[in-house]
């Protein structure tokens, strides 16, 4: 008896020491005071609705994650034919879907989605460009296939945006490999990478000369990253992305640089055990913020618009775990405050800000909300 109890009392030790390097996030989630705005339905019964894209006429294209691609305009739904075979296993699917900032004039439209293509069991992220005719998309292009394919459901990323230069950026999370793939630049995951738009690599990539390279890279050292958007003043990219158990980032994304997973984190492991003692180390970035506890951020946007001017610079963060919408406060690029909006509304899967300045949110096994002045 003695013994067992020693061995227990080792047991609480070891674990206690193992959580004791996290710390809770510095800005506490906080209850919202008069709050102006409430959600209308707009769009009904989608299931996991992963990717919004607004065409200029209004209309909206939205992914659903099991592989359906929507037209919605007039109030009416339509299923876009000639999607590619795509991978519905764990968190992979057909995700985000972003369209050329010259639409108008070339009709590119861009998505990510899950592919088997290529070499092995299983799947992983790929990038694809098409075009609408009539409601079936022609001219695919495949613009980039993450290698290799792995039977794993985690971590497929992956947001897409372009920079005021016109360069793609998509992310591809680590896919499960964290001791392998987010430090290693000769493997693709857990990276955020840069195409020009046809998908050819930028001649300024940061390891367009390194032997062996994925020359696509633009950083590393990521997780999964899930939200994605380019700052409408500093032209910079801004990403979020899941930790472990704690330890969720906001990073802005700079050329060539290393942003530490898994060597540093403020997360530990789901098992309540040490993932690394290291929260900081040299030639690694800081993150903007971080969330401990996690609250699985998905979707992510910055509010420029006139119409919620007491929201106006503040971020919008998707939260699946907490089902609600975070609306974080910026001052000098550092968060000071942060609110829960609508809770209990569903799991965040996506929010964007919209071409006539209204904030829409998708919600999983709900649908897709417009966020509008109470009356």
């Amino acid at each position: 008896m003695k013994s067992f109890k020693f061995f227990l009392l080792i047991f609480i030790t070891v674990n206690y020491s193992a959580c004791a390097q996290q710390v809770d996030s510095e800005i506490k989630a906080e209850e919202p005071i008069g709050v102006n705005y409430t959600t209308e339905l707009i769009i009904d019964e989608l299931s996991i609705p992963w990717g919004m894209a607004f065409l200029p006429d209004g209309s909206l294209l939205i992914t659903e994650k099991s592989g359906e691609l929507i037209h919605f305009k007039n109030n009416e739904r339509v299923t876009i034919s000639g999607l590619p075979e795509v991978y519905n296993r764990g968190q992979g699917g057909l995700l985000d879907v972003i369209i050329h900032p010259k639409f108008s004039e070339n009709g590119w439209i861009y998505f990510s989605y899950a592919s088997q293509e290529g070499d092995g069991d299983g799947g992983n992220t790929a990038i694809m460009r098409a075009k609408l005719d009539g409601n079936t998309l022609i001219d695919k292009q495949v613009l980039y296939k993450a290698e290799p394919n792995t039977t794993k459901g985690q971590h497929f990323g992956s947001r897409l945006v372009f920079d005021n230069e016109g360069f793609l950026y998509f992310s591809v999370g680590d896919r499960g490999n964290r001791d392998e793939n987010p430090q290693d630049i000769t493997r693709d995951c857990g990276k955020i990478y840069r195409l020009n738009d046809d998908g050819t690599v930028p001649n300024d990539n940061p390891f367009i000369s390194e032997p062996n390279a994925k020359t696509a890279i633009y950083s590393y050292g990521h997780r999964n990253p899930q939200g994605m958007f380019k700052h409408p003043e500093t032209g910079e990219i801004w990403t979020h992305e899941h930790g472990p158990q704690g330890g969720d980032e906001i990073n802005i994304i700079q050329k060539g640089l290393n942003y530490g997973w898994p060597k540093i984190s403020y997360g530990i492991n789901y098992s309540g055990t040490t993932l690394t003692e290291n929260t900081a180390l040299p030639g690694m970035e800081q993150p903007l913020f971080y969330w401990v506890p996690s609250i699985a951020p998905s979707g992510f946007a910055i509010i420029s618009s006139d119409k919620y001017p007491e929201w106006k610079g503040d971020l919008l963060v998707g939260s699946l775990k907490f089902q609600y919408l975070e609306r974080l406060v910026l001052e000098n690029n550092k968060v000071v405050k942060r609110e829960k909006l609508f809770e209990g509304l569903g799991r965040v899967r996506n929010v964007v800000q919209a071409p006539d300045g209204y904030i829409y949110v998708s919600i999983e096994n709900l649908g897709i909300v417009k966020i509008v002045p109470k009356s």
